[in-house]
């Protein structure tokens, strides 16, 4: 017996030990991970460091030093740009690899290789659509310049150094939980971070939509709904602008055309209601009479943070700001001369073309009244624990085509034709955006700032810029195809060559207001121009609200200072509720209510229109605004297996403030005939019933704050990452554009003079390690509306009390 159990012993032992090395589905081998010499004990850090670090890489020319401050943000002073760029590239690495590592994959279409096949469409749709092909374009235009070249493969030995001197107990906990190891930076990886920021700024698509609206309504509803020109509007370039240039000519509109196959089509969408805000005062309304430059970029709110702080100072430069953590230089920021911040264009540069193909083996296509050749690229997609995905995308010359139609048996008597959808991206073509922020962190004035924007593609950006020669400037830039009205508004003709790309708009003559009479510029992603300027951007811009409320308040402000700027970008004030709160409020009648709608009636109506933490109007309005839009348009627009575009909030406004007797108003799944009066007043009573059977009578529980869900994720959703939730106020549609888990991912002030000051902060930390005191030491800052002095040292010397460590690299 003790024989037995001796055995049993062992076996039960053997095969715990065989248990714990082993990864079962997304669960890392639990040995390994809870092993006190390489596991995830040892990604703890304490917050006291070594006050002098000396360290000895390959690679560097000369010697290194990096002074970090109280935020962990380093100061990197180099003796030429080649050690500049490859100690940028390390001290990124070490704080950010995996960050840096799985944003790559995510672009490249890697991701299955470490997680498995839950992200294989994603993987799939990311080679579908050309993001590889445009990296290796890019990548050719970033080796072709000489300056850049030296720059990303600088960045790129750098971040290998660090990678090369790593441990398996030191890799950062995200490669222990999902067991894999970190693999060498390659200078392509530079360029798919420019991809992944194109796909999220301007990677959506609202055509197959569009094309499904045309179908089912027709083309004079639709351009009723969808108008190329807003209701209200206060564009970018201020109305009245004039054009200094003499326009080349614009392309003919091709036959119209109406493509197939869209119907079960979901694209990635464009998202309403988000976006970025900037602006620059003049020295006429600030307090010490130089300009003054804000600029919050919204986007997804993560830790650790899509942004990464760091000055770089070498003998051709000295720039304080924020970089992409895995690409060189500082993109938002500042020097001691010039200021520059962006916010997305939203331009039209992704285009869907309906392709022919002769047959079932799609080698040859129709174009031009001819075959011609189809190219064939081959994706190899690795999937963890499963045999490689093997798919073969077709490339016409407008692009790759993401999506095809499967072979069927045609019914009697018909043909079957394959058709597909192939795209046309602006982020598919040889490009060197790096050396716009090459010349931009070393830009003296706005010639520089012009000659610096002549070398950025995508994703077109409102680049805002301010100096100390007193001068302020915006300009929509990119590099923008030239092209007929409303091309690309629907899917289009892919055999005419009519609805080819006819060349580009010249960069000088891409909008730009310098020094305006008004004394501002500034951008919230609206329209760029009124609609005198002679070219065609886009049909559709984010919604003019934000823009409005900023312009409105610049208009008016007089001795402004940082502070000024610091507390509008928490501007909780809401247009939308201003232009339509009292329209809607007298449709209401309070003898038809409950005394819960009547009570929430009152607090609507007094309600200051503020997104405030503690408002309870701003729920009651959010809630009824939504239900009455949704009533609106959700029996026309919500239609199963066919993806519509609902028209917009603007179109909606204009609906209730013009025409109280339109048939849209009409419910069609009811046998009475709606008004406006109607929709708006049952939009109300389900409102209000719903907050009471969710939270209770109007009170505490209706706080905004409390409603909203608002949180900061880790990058990979990891439980116990992130914040979880907590209470805030702003919302789309506000300066303070905070919804759910998108929102300011970096707050900038930059005070220009005699001795420019930089503020800012994101949501976050500037370490990517959860173990860190430095993981999310700035968040409470960013969440509270404040911003951090930004440390700018003349020299590697230049003595400060906020220094807190030295690293020197020989």
């Amino acid at each position: 017996m003790k024989f037995i159990k001796a055995l049993l012993s062992i076996a039960l032992t053997a095969l715990l030990i065989w248990a714990l090395d082993c990864k079962f589905g997304e669960i890392p081998p639990i040995g390994a991970f809870l092993n006190p010499s390489t596991g995830f004990w040892q990604n703890a850090e304490s917050k006291h460091t070594l006050a002098t670090e000396n360290l000895k890489l390959p690679g560097l020319l000369d010697k290194v030093i990096i002074r970090y401050d109280d935020n962990h943000i380093p100061h990197i002073f180099a003796k030429n740009d080649h050690d500049l760029y490859y100690a940028q590239g390390f001290v990124t690495a070490r704080d950010r690899l995996w960050e840096m590592d799985i944003q790559t994959r995510e672009a490249s279409g890697r991701l299955s290789e470490i997680i498995g096949s839950k992200t294989l469409d994603l993987d799939r749709y990311h080679r579908r659509m050309g993001m590889v092909y445009g990296a290796e374009n890019t990548l050719k235009g970033i080796m072709a310049n000489p300056v850049t070249r030296v720059m990303v493969n600088a960045y790129t030995d750098g971040v290998n150094s660090y990678i090369h001197q790593l441990a398996p107990k030191d890799y950062p906990i995200e490669f222990k939980l999902l067991d894999y190891e970190p693999e060498e930076w390659k200078p392509i990886n530079c360029a798919y971070l420019l991809k992944l920021m194109s796909e999220t700024l301007a990677g959506g698509s609202d055509q197959f939509a569009m094309t499904n609206n045309l179908k089912r309504f027709g083309i004079k509803d639709v351009n009723d709904l969808f108008p190329d020109y807003p209701f209200h509007e206060d564009p970018i370039i201020p109305v009245g602008t004039k054009w200094d240039f003499k326009p080349l000519p614009t392309p003919k509109p091709s036959a119209g055309f109406i493509a197939q196959m869209t119907e079960g089509i979901q694209t990635k969408e464009i998202t309403p209601g988000v976006g970025s805000n900037n602006w620059a005062i003049s020295g006429s309304k600030s307090a010490t009479g130089y300009p003054i430059l804000a600029n919050d970029p919204h986007l997804n709110l993560t830790f650790p943070s899509i942004w990464y702080q760091v000055q770089l100072s070498s003998p051709t430069v000295n720039v304080n700001g924020v970089s992409l953590p895995g690409a060189p230089c500082i993109i938002i920021g500042y020097n001691q001369s010039i200021s520059w911040g962006v916010t997305n264009v939203d331009a039209d540069v992704m285009d869907w073309y309906q392709v022919k193909f002769k047959d079932n083996t799609k080698n040859e296509y129709w174009y031009n009244n001819q075959w011609n050749k189809v190219q064939k690229r081959v994706e190899v997609i690795k999937v963890l624990n499963q045999k490689d995905i093997v798919d073969t995308v077709l490339y016409t010359h407008q692009g790759p085509v993401v999506y095809e139609t499967t072979d069927k048996k045609p019914a009697k008597g018909s043909e079957n034709i394959p058709v597909g959808n192939a795209l046309r991206w602006i982020a598919h073509d040889e490009s060197d955006e790096f050396m716009c922020f090459h010349l931009l962190n070393r830009g003296k004035n706005y010639a520089d700032y012009r000659k610096a924007l002549t070398y950025f593609t995508a994703p077109a950006q409102n680049f805002i810029f301010a100096s100390n020669d007193k001068d302020i400037a915006i300009t929509p830039n990119g590099k923008f195809p030239l092209k007929f009205k409303d091309q690309g508004k629907f899917i289009l003709d892919g055999s005419d060559p009519a609805n080819d790309w006819q060349g580009w708009i010249p960069a000088d003559q891409n909008p730009t207001v310098k020094n305006p009479l008004r004394g501002f510029v500034s951008s919230a992603n609206q329209s760029s121009t009124d609609p005198s300027y002679p070219y065609y951007i886009n049909w559709r811009f984010e919604q003019y609200y934000r823009g409005k409320r900023i312009n409105d308040k610049l208009s008016v402000m007089k001795n402004a200072t940082v502070d000024s700027m610091r507390r509008m970008q928490m501007d909780n004030y809401s247009i939308l509720a201003q232009d339509i709160l009292p329209g809607m409020l007298k449709y209401l009648d309070t003898t038809k209510m409950t005394a819960e709608q009547i009570n929430a009636f009152h607090i609507v109506k007094i309600w200051d229109k503020h997104y405030a933490v503690n408002s309870i109007g701003a729920t009651i309005f959010d809630d009824w605004w939504y239900n009455f839009y949704n009533e609106v348009w959700g029996d026309k627009f919500d239609i199963k297996g066919t993806y519509l575009k609902y028209p917009s909030y603007d179109r909606t406004e204009k609906l209730l403030l013009t025409e109280p007797n339109s048939k849209w108003f009409d419910n069609s799944t009811t046998p009475a005939k709606e008004t406006c009066a109607d929709i708006v007043a049952q939009s109300f009573y389900n409102s209000v019933n719903e907050l009471v059977h969710k939270h209770g009578k109007p009170g505490p529980k209706w706080q905004w704050g409390l409603i909203k869900q608002t949180y900061v994720n880790h990058l990979a959703n990891l439980p116990g990452f992130g914040t979880g939730i907590f209470a805030a106020g702003g919302r789309g549609g506000v300066i303070n554009a905070l919804r759910n888990g998108n929102g300011p991912s970096w707050r900038m002030v930059v005070q220009m003079g005699p001795n420019v000051k930089g503020y800012g902060v994101f949501p976050g930390g500037e370490s990517g390690n959860p173990g860190s005191f430095y993981y999310n030491d700035m968040f409470n800052t960013w969440k509270n509306g404040e911003l951090n002095e930004l440390l700018f040292l003349r020299s590697a010397t230049e003595p400060s009390v906020r220094v807190k460590t030295t690293l020197v690299l020989n």
